[in-house]
């Protein structure tokens, strides 16, 4: 084990500059067995932006579920103007959180594994273990980490687990106005996202695919300007998402 770790902080001595930089296939080489959970589910996300009228009760919700520090969010609706070059074109509300992949570059970058997936393929970080060093923050393609400035340790969403194994839905799903997120168990065929997944499984979407994290966050109705990289003016966050 201690060779290994030795090994493993030699050859990933780039994240020091920059984790994001990290080639996922080099990543994978140092992906740890997940733990705990249930491996006969494999708990995902549908976002339907149709039904999304970006009113934040999600991102209220689940900052007061999880106690997140001001001005640090697990889930955001971010909104767009999209313009034609000359006037505002549209409006877009884009909901963002952990997108907890299937092949989650911020896990193998953890030295200490505290970020780990579970076998239900949630991502989920261990508190008490983590050292705060921000190498899963840069490593997330996503934006959807940070360093938790009262904890001083790494934060993002992860599905509620807590809530989850309680029979209860995550805040957000509990709270959106529009029933616009619809969270379950994938490898259950008769579950509400098993469902709407098969009936508009050509019209799915995830983000940044080419990053080939596998994400399980599926978006219904999204902008093919927004897959990759989103392409718009924020109008309620500034910055490049």
């Amino acid at each position: 084990m201690e060779l290994s770790r030795r090994l493993f902080l030699k050859e990933f001595s780039a994240l020091t500059v920059g984790a994001a930089a990290v080639p996922l296939a080099q990543a994978k080489r140092f992906m740890p067995d997940r733990r705990e959970g249930d491996e006969a589910k494999r708990y995902g996300m549908l976002i339907d932006l149709r039904k999304c009228i970006g009113c934040q009760a999600c991102t209220v919700s689940c900052s007061v579920e999880n106690a997140t520090p001001l001005h640090s969010f697990r889930t955001t609706v971010r909104q767009y103007e999209i313009t034609n070059g000359s006037a505002v074109a549209n409006n877009v509300v884009l909901p963002r959180l952990c997108n907890h992949c299937d092949q989650p570059p911020c896990v193998p970058v953890c030295p200490v594994q505290a970020t780990f997936q579970r076998k239900d393929g949630v991502v989920v970080i261990n508190n008490e273990q983590c050292i705060g060093c921000g190498y899963c923050v840069q490593a997330c393609p996503y934006d959807a980490r940070f360093i938790n400035e009262e904890t001083k340790t790494a934060d993002k969403c992860t599905f509620c687990t807590h809530r989850l194994e309680a029979g209860l839905l995550p805040a957000c799903v509990e709270s959106c106005v529009g029933g616009a997120r619809v969270i379950g168990d994938l490898n259950d065929p008769n579950s509400q996202i098993s469902q709407l997944y098969q009936s508009h499984k050509d019209e799915l979407k995830v983000l940044k695919p080419e990053a080939g994290t596998v994400p399980y966050v599926f978006y219904l109705g999204l902008d093919e300007a927004f897959v990759s990289k989103v392409e718009g003016q924020p109008m309620l966050w500034t910055g490049e998402a």
